[in-house]
């Protein structure tokens, strides 16, 4: 897929660490496979703690 698609390969989030095993997930942007086989990431905000979780969209 290219990133001119409306569905991206994977969603880009952060991950803090809460209490009691509490985590909060913000979504940050998303990614669409290349033809060099990598990816292209738009963010459209910056983690703070400088990490980044990518995993496949929800089927809806």
């Amino acid at each position: 897929m290219s990133e001119n698609t409306k569905t991206p390969d994977l969603i880009v989030y952060s991950v803090i660490e809460g209490k009691k095993d509490q985590s909060y997930w913000t979504r940050l942007g998303a990614a669409w496979a290349n033809s060099k086989g990598g990816f292209n990431i738009k963010l459209n905000a910056f983690p703070l703690s400088g990490e980044l979780v990518l995993l496949p969209p929800k089927d809806e």
